[in-house]
């Protein structure tokens, strides 16, 4: 089942089904009004949706549309969390390179994680908004799960029947204001902007043989200004699985229906993968050349996300984003 959000009906928009092939799609409504409304009822909800999928897929509703992602929200247009893990320590060692800082040892053993900003997301073809080109710019392709209600302390073990939903991610960046502000030692804030999610939340029956119940199996594709900048596979060297993610994140505190847990970026040690971000690249760069010559996001650069399935078919729908200057208000 394929879930969308319209731009439609208020802060939260309104709730879609969409059809397998990302041709069509139906309000849902008479199920729930928007996605976080599924979620907070989930075990009525889903079944629901289900058969309405269905209906949409045998021809049977009349009021089916043409999908359009440009007229689509973030499927949660907002969240009430959003905890983004950094699970590939390929990302992290080179990451963290470009700093200066070594990887500590305790990195692979317990799972890097923040909470992002979740009071509002981009939509799928919505703008990158940075007020300058100096604060570098970066993509970052991820995979991210939505959960239902998840008990604190949950073990890893039972972690996993909490997924009910996976998104794709561009987790952007904004690299030359990161140092400054982890060398206060209290974390991220204006580094990490709004997040921008795939036209398509689906579940894991749409994943089909690539889930595992762990990790998802298939290439991450990213491109700039329509060059390939990777396609590392999301089932590849990714040190924590999601359900240990989601029991890192439930160690302290309940998740609530509708939180959002992120991979990190998708990324993998071997080289002829290509990466899923624009510091990884300057990072190789300076290890084979010296120094970096790719740049990072400027005012009119076009980034591309998508994850197809063994046939070539889209999956989630791509994020398709360009970059521009944000006009603060006078």
């Amino acid at each position: 089942m394929k879930l969308a959000t319209l731009k439609q009906g208020g802060r939260d928009g309104t709730l879609v089904v969409v059809s397998r092939d990302l041709d069509r799609a139906a309000r849902a409504t008479a199920v729930a009004a928007t996605l976080q409304a599924a979620l907070d009822d989930w075990q009525r909800a889903e079944p629901k949706l289900r058969d309405l999928s269905g209906r949409l897929h045998d021809g049977s509703i009349a009021e089916a549309f043409p999908f359009d992602a440009h007229a689509l929200a973030s499927p949660l247009p907002r969240a009430f969390q959003w905890a983004d893990g950094s699970a590939y320590l390929s990302h992290v060692e080179r990451v963290r390179r470009a700093r200066g800082a070594d990887m500590p040892e305790s990195f692979r053993s317990d799972p890097l994680m923040y909470q992002g900003g979740s009071d509002g997301f981009l939509g799928p073809t919505e703008p990158i908004l940075a007020a300058s080109e100096d604060w570098g710019i970066d993509l970052e392709a991820e995979i991210a799960v939505v959960v239902d209600d998840v008990p604190m302390g949950v073990a890893a073990q039972e972690a996993g029947r909490h997924i009910v939903l996976f998104m794709l991610v561009n987790d952007v960046s904004l690299r030359n204001l990161i140092p400054a502000e982890l060398a206060k030692g209290f974390g991220f804030f204006h580094g990490k902007p709004a997040s921008a999610f795939s036209p398509v939340a689906v579940t894991a029956d749409e994943l089909g043989p690539a889930w595992d119940g762990a990790r998802v199996h298939l290439p991450m594709q990213s491109f700039v200004n329509g060059q390939p900048l990777g396609s590392p596979d999301a089932g590849v060297d990714m040190a924590f699985g999601f359900p240990e993610l989601i029991a890192h994140a439930a160690k302290t505190r309940a998740l609530a229906a509708g939180t959002i847990v992120g991979s990190g970026t998708v990324s993998n040690r071997d080289r002829a993968a290509g990466v899923s971000c624009l510091a990884e690249r300057r990072v190789i760069e300076t290890v084979d050349e010296g120094a970096p010559h790719t740049p990072f996001l400027r005012f009119g650069d076009r980034v591309r996300i998508e994850m197809a399935d063994a046939g070539g078919r889209s999956i989630f729908g791509a994020i398709d984003q360009r970059v521009a200057r944000y006009e603060s208000p006078r």
